[in-house]
């Protein structure tokens, strides 16, 4: 069957598909935080980029099926040059990654000769083999730290640039990339946010504007609010707590978590990229074993050095 004909099969059929195939294919789902909640609820794995990169490099899976975005499944394919990566939707891109590309951080290379360049991983496999490391919202601070001896490039998250620059007073250049999603949260969404729940505690991501983040009790990753969550579901329950990133970790926490009083700062944060994955095409994909990742070996084990120092410093 061509894709067309998965789209008209009903959500248990599908499921039936992919649980099938997932055992007869030894096939591993790696599933990021903002997708649908449907695919959240088929997950191997479900997690934020520096623990979906770290189930990568050490599933045992003949096939890895990833739920995401692209620069997610050519981060587990420069992993894993062995494993065939799956991407359920070849348009699911991530539009940060494509704001920096090898031709201009080369040039960048050469105006800062003496820089080292630390790359988050929303980013191409071209760009990582042009960079000395990544780092993902999780590590980035550290990441910066176990480098700030000398003058850092960072590309391409401007808002995370700062951020560590923030927290570790390194002397960071920022490339002026961005995610539109967490780029467009603004302070009136904040003052409306706490007017409409007074008291309530703020997280917000690192890729949230300086001034979003300075109003937030807490800065961190997908994966450190759903521990914070989970740690303070007393204090939670009687402030009530809003959550500034991505709308699909708001309802993955909101499913975990039915009986808390749970925002999001704002309704339109989504990711229009991220939800282009659906049952159907995961089913699909994992039927026809389609949307193959392929990488230039040469890139790969460039990029390759840059990934692994991220995942040593952890």
């Amino acid at each position: 069957m061509d894709l067309t004909a998965y789209l008209h099969l009903p959500p248990e059929e599908l499921k039936a598909r992919i649980q099938r195939a997932r055992r007869e294919k030894e096939a591993v789902l790696l599933v990021h935080n903002y997708q649908r909640r449907e695919i959240q609820e088929i997950a191997d794995f479900l997690g934020d980029s520096l623990g979906l990169a770290q189930e990568a490099e050490r599933t045992s899976a003949r096939l890895i099926v990833f739920c995401g975005v692209e620069f997610m499944a050519e981060t587990a394919k420069i992993l894993n040059p062995e494993k065939k990566v799956l991407l359920p939707d070849r348009r699911a891109n991530c539009p940060m990654a494509g704001m920096i590309d090898a031709e201009s951080l080369s040039l960048a290379r050469k105006q800062y000769p003496d820089a080292v360049v630390v790359t988050y991983v929303n980013s191409t496999a071209a760009a990582k083999a042009l960079s000395d490391v990544c780092c993902t919202s999780t590590n980035a601070v550290r990441v910066v730290r176990s480098v700030m001896d000398r003058r850092i490039l960072f590309t391409p998250d401007r808002n995370l640039a700062e951020y560590c620059r923030a927290q570790t007073g390194a002397d960071v250049i920022p490339w002026m990339g961005f995610c539109y999603v967490h780029d467009g949260f603004r302070i009136t969404d904040v003052e409306e946010a706490l007017a409409a729940h007074p008291g309530a505690l703020l997280l917000a991501h690192p890729e949230c504007r300086p001034e979003i983040a300075a109003r937030a009790d807490l800065v961190c990753s997908t994966t450190g609010m759903i521990h914070f969550v989970r740690d303070h579901t007393e204090e939670i329950r009687r402030r009530g707590i809003i959550i500034g990133t991505e709308i699909g970790l708001v309802e993955l926490l909101q499913a975990d978590h039915p009986d808390l009083p749970l925002y999001p700062l704002a309704s339109s944060a989504i990711c229009a990229t991220m939800k282009l994955t659906t049952l159907a095409k995961v089913a699909w994909c994992l039927d026809h074993e389609a949307n193959e990742m392929i990488l230039d070996d040469e890139i790969r084990r460039r990029a390759y050095r840059a990934v692994k120092r991220m995942m040593e410093i952890g």
